[in-house]
């Protein structure tokens, strides 16, 4: 097994199939690729291994491991998800990152120099943590959260659009970020071309994934 294995995953919402006898395997370090059009099923299956939702059948393990309601704080200790919704919170970009460093799955605060250094590969300024959240624009919040995602000291990675309001440029750098570190296991839903070129593996959801 791999470090993460969904067997025969079925899920379903208001009696419409989402998912149909899922399987998908990956190894430690691997970088996936995920695409397809909206609706097939890419966001559920990213919140179902998080343990965001209940499926009908089938299971998923990780490190060989069923995930269950006992065991699923253990995972998300380890695993690091980026949803595509950024509007996640309100006040000041500092109070955001004391709070999400203070949730039971965030262990690993940053110091000081690592924000920083962070924050500048993203090009923003060490200023952007005096500044009101809801009032940055699309591109900023998408930036600052991959800032919390890259310095949450865990080494998988659940990552859902997380460039789409990035211009070419800053695409490419996170993509880099995120792919070029052998120690890290990815799985990235993007129609971004900047993450096919260096993944390891493209599953297209459109083509049939069961």
């Amino acid at each position: 097994m791999g470090i993460l294995d969904v067997q025969n995953l079925s899920v379903s919402y208001d009696g419409k199939t989402i998912l149909s006898d899922f399987n998908f395997s990956v190894s430690k370090g691997e970088k996936i690729l995920i695409r397809g059009k909206s609706g097939i099923g890419k966001s559920t299956l990213f919140r179902m291994i998080m343990g965001f939702g209940k499926y009908n059948s089938g299971e998923i393990f990780f490190d060989g491991v069923p995930i269950d309601v006992i065991n699923i704080w253990d995972i998300r200790k380890k695993v690091t998800y980026v949803s595509q919704d950024t509007d996640i919170a309100e006040g000041k970009v500092a109070d955001l990152i004391e709070e999400i460093f203070s949730f039971r799955a965030n262990t690993d605060k940053p110091g000081k120099d690592d924000m920083e250094k962070t924050l500048s590969e993203l090009s923003l300024s060490p200023d952007i943590l005096g500044k009101d959240y809801m009032k940055l624009s699309g591109g900023e919040k998408q930036r600052v959260i991959l800032v919390l995602a890259l310095l949450s000291g865990k080494d998988i990675f659940l990552l859902d659009e997380v460039t789409a309001e990035l211009d070419a440029g800053l695409k490419q750098k996170v993509v880099d970020m995120f792919f070029d570190n052998p120690h890290w296991t990815v799985l990235a839903i993007s129609h971004d071309r900047e993450w096919e070129s260096k993944a390891m593996k493209v599953i297209d959801f459109s083509a049939g994934v069961n």
